[in-house]
């Protein structure tokens, strides 16, 4: 049986925020590498789910891991691609442009988009069930 689109789309966002997550933890890790740039993982596309009957597709641009990126341990996450963080406060002399409290916020925003995630997962769950005559 498939699962209902909203599910679907909810359990895309939650796997893009873990794999947003891990490269968050791999810019701190290397917040002191000289020359690293900061990464993030670009936002889910959840164009299949609206249903367009015209058969447009669109393309997204990947960053494709280089060897020194993959011996740095980066790996590309399944879904969805990293990409390089525009969004940045300094660089420092060394070509890192690592900083630590950005990487904290969007560590903490990642989290609470999560936490919303779970939420709205239980809710939906819980909808289902209560529609089948199993919840209340």
């Amino acid at each position: 049986m498939d699962m209902p689109p909203i599910l679907s789309g909810i359990r895309r966002q939650m796997e893009t925020l873990s794999d947003r997550q891990r490269v968050i933890s791999q810019n701190i890790a290397n917040s002191e590498t000289p020359g690293f740039k900061a990464r993030t993982v670009e936002d889910a596309d959840f164009s299949d789910l609206v249903g367009s009957s015209a058969g447009i597709s669109i393309a997204r641009p990947q960053v494709q891991l280089t060897a020194g990126m993959k011996g740095l341990g980066a790996i590309q996450p399944a879904g969805a691609g990293i990409v390089l963080d525009k969004d940045i406060s300094e660089t420092k002399p060394d070509g890192n442009n690592v900083t630590l409290e950005d990487q904290l916020l969007k560590l903490g925003q990642t989290q609470a988009d999560f936490t919303a995630m779970t939420n709205l997962y239980r809710k939906q769950l819980n909808m289902l069930k209560t529609a089948v005559g199993k919840g209340g």
